[in-house]
């Protein structure tokens, strides 16, 4: 009887001992709600609530048991970089100084190669960068509950979960958090010219940004996956019961892009903008945080996954830098990225922008810009870049299977 209870005992515990390993939402809703609290006013980029948030995360990898890889044996990635303040143009010469950090720590598996999971833990601070999408930001806390405290929580909660799962992948892991992300992927940028492992030795990278508003149709973004030839069927076959839409693209509007640029192959998790991006809105309450879980646990199927396979083979993708056009104005609309029909499907539309004031509404589908058709998100910011402030043309939109032209200046 005594050998018979202690085999179960060892069962019982085992099973804990697994079960201990699952994504937890309690812990991620107790990093997204210390890192989105006022206290940290919106972690602006080189801001001493931005270094507290940095902090923190060094203590959560150093409890997971994780090896450091910053600077001089500690966590911390340190950097410095001139900060623009002309949000469409470039960095003056007498332009501010900022210093900043990254947040690097390393599993070791003794393996030839590193799969690199990371997010960008900075946001807006107080509105003061001209990056915010509130009409009168300046002063007011930005704490981005989604944007991007739900992909940091995430990249913690895998670090986790591989540090303490029992098994000894076939690749060894590194786990970044990015600063200066919303300046320009500044600290992902620093990371990669100047980086504390071999980026020849990295299989992938994987980056979360804004997974925290998985919706009741479980839609989630998934990029990248034209930059290696293992992405799209890896993908498909682990989805679950998510609706996965796919992007091919390797450069996007996160730290990603920076991994790309080096020839490594990249993959982007996100579940989509909603009205509250960039604005004091993007609070804990409106995180889903079972739905965060489920995207991790897609994530964590994707790696092992992949992490059976060989280094992966880099692919170019079709978008290049020099076509992601630039523009000087916004119609203050959200797309939907997860949007699969033709046209630009409007998720929101800011109160006070010339969108708003033209008529367009919440759930329109704009399929013309001025004389330029749109019929994907490329072409509407190709549109986009031909207008400058003051200028008045006309968006049509489809709504309720009726088209609707409306005059529109932009401000």
């Amino acid at each position: 009887m005594k050998s018979l209870a202690l085999s179960i005992a060892a069962l019982l515990f085992a099973t804990h001992s697994m079960l201990a390993q699952d994504v937890s939402e309690k812990k991620l809703k107790k990093h997204v709600s210390y890192l989105a609290s006022d206290k940290l006013k919106g972690r602006g980029t080189g801001t001493e609530e931005e270094r507290k948030a940095a902090n923190y995360l060094a203590k959560q990898f150093k409890k997971i048991g994780l090896t450091p890889k910053g600077d001089n044996g500690t966590y911390l990635y340190g950097f410095t970089f001139k900060k623009s303040g002309d949000p469409h143009g470039g960095v003056a010469e007498n332009a501010p100084s900022v210093s900043s950090q990254n947040v690097a720590a390393y599993l070791d598996n003794g393996a030839e190669h590193t799969i690199v999971i990371g997010a960008h833990y900075d946001h807006l601070g107080l509105g003061l960068d001209h990056n915010s999408l509130e009409v009168n930001p300046s002063g007011k806390i930005h704490n981005g509950a989604d944007d991007n405290a739900s992909g940091t929580a995430g990249v913690v909660e895998l670090a986790r979960y591989f540090a303490r799962n029992g098994v000894k992948e076939q690749h060894n892991f590194l786990f970044l958090c990015f600063s200066g992300e919303e300046l320009g992927l500044v600290g992902s940028k620093k990371f990669t010219e100047k980086p504390t492992i071999d980026l020849s030795k990295v299989s992938f990278m994987l980056n979360m940004d804004m997974i925290g508003r998985l919706n009741a149709e479980k839609r989630l973004m998934v990029g990248g996956v034209g930059t290696a030839p293992d992405f799209v069927p890896t993908v498909q076959n682990v989805k679950g019961d998510l609706s996965v839409k796919l992007d091919s693209a390797g450069i996007g509007p996160s730290d990603h892009t920076s991994f790309y640029l080096k020839n490594i192959p990249v993959l982007f998790v996100f579940t989509g903008q909603h009205t509250d991006y960039h604005k004091p809105s993007d609070d804990v309450e409106k995180v889903n945080f079972l739905g965060q879980k489920q995207v991790l646990e897609f994530a964590i199927r994707t790696i092992e996954a992949l992490d059976k396979t060989p280094k992966l083979t880099f692919q170019e993708t079709k978008a290049k830098l020099e076509d992601t056009p630039r523009f000087k104005v916004t119609l203050g609309i959200m797309p939907d990225y997860t949007w699969e029909g033709e046209g630009v499907h409007v998720d929101g539309v800011t109160d006070g922008r010339p969108a708003a004031k033209a008529g367009v509404k919440k759930g329109d589908i704009i399929t013309a810009l001025g004389d330029f058709q749109v019929k994907t998100i490329q072409d509407y910011m190709k549109a986009l870049a031909a207008f400058k402030k003051g200028d008045s043309t006309t968006v049509k939109v489809k709504r309720e299977n009726a088209e609707t032209t409306l005059p529109l200046t932009f401000q």
